[in-house]
């Protein structure tokens, strides 16, 4: 009997494990209709089946209780997020460049209509249109906007520290500066995108909260993805805080700090808000096992 029901327990389980991969797999399929429905954007190479595919598979393990139809427009912004980078971290050449392009996507998100000759803001008024069809995004569109600037103007200073450093490493930010720039890696705007489009009553009274928990994974996952992708920063001459300080083992040890602080709180947050909780809760660890093996990006 007990051997039976060791054997119907993982049934149960790899079934589980197989509609939250069909999840991804749903996403997946969307995303790839992106990269063909946008070629001038999405470039062959970085943008590849791969990242498509870990895009949405962090997204339907983080909310696998979700339809796909309500992870579609999350998948999305995940997408525009990575496209964003791409074209800040490695194709904008000057300030001037720079100041356009995040001046640009700041204006599409405030919901004023997008250049016909820049694709990356005809993907972003997309995104904003269908997440402007939300019940809830009158009352809560303003907490998209201020999470969008935030980003963006995280993304721009960060370009400004490489930049800068390129020059006189005494340019370098502190660690502390730089997790306070951890906006730049864009999870909270995403999770907030989430919430407006899916959150319940209880969801949307709790948003400021919501946004500050988020913020702490935020910081912890900014650390997650340095500690792996050293090497490859190092090779595009990207920003890291391992740069930053004389020892690895002074990230290591803030990341361990920083997990911590965002456990307590997502332990508060449990007891009134328990779905978000999971959410941040399973965005945490699974992008914190993901990277132990490999990387969104897939380009050396």
């Amino acid at each position: 009997m007990a051997q039976r029901s060791a054997i119907s327990d993982d049934l149960q389980q790899a079934a589980e494990h197989g509609r939250v991969c069909a999840l991804a797999a749903q996403g997946q399929r969307d995303l790839q209709r992106c990269l063909t429905a946008h070629p001038d954007l999405f470039a062959e190479g970085p943008f590849d089946g791969a990242l498509t595919s870990t895009i949405a598979l962090v997204t339907a393990f983080s909310a696998p209780w979700c339809a796909a139809a309500e992870l579609r427009l999350t998948n999305r912004a995940v997408l525009w997020v990575f496209a964003l980078d791409w074209q800040v971290d490695r194709l904008a050449t000057s300030a001037a460049e720079l100041d356009r392009l995040v001046q640009g996507q700041l204006r599409v998100a405030d919901g004023e209509p997008p250049s016909a000759d820049e694709p990356l803001q005809r993907f972003l008024a997309a995104l904003h249109d269908d997440l402007a069809a939300a019940p809830a995004f009158d009352r809560l569109g303003g907490a998209w906007r201020a999470a969008a600037r935030r980003s963006l103007l995280a993304m721009r200073q960060e370009w400004q520290w490489k930049t800068a450093m390129g020059d006189d490493l005494r340019a370098r930010p502190s660690l502390a500066e730089y997790l306070d720039n951890a906006d730049n890696l864009a999870s909270t705007l995403v999770n907030v995108l989430q919430w407006i489009r899916t959150g319940a009553a209880e969801t949307e009274a709790a948003l400021d909260r919501l946004v500050i928990v988020s913020d702490a994974v935020q910081r912890a996952l900014r650390l997650v993805n340095d500690l792996s992708t050293y090497e490859r920063d190092l090779r595009w001459g990207d920003l890291n805080a391992i740069m930053l300080v004389d020892d690895r083992s002074v990230v290591e040890q803030e990341l361990k700090r920083l997990v911590a602080e965002a456990t307590d709180l997502l332990e508060e947050l449990r007891v009134d808000c328990p779905r978000e909780a999971a959410y941040l809760t399973r965005q945490l660890g699974y992008t914190t096992g993901f990277y132990r093996s490999t990387d969104f990006w897939g380009v050396s």
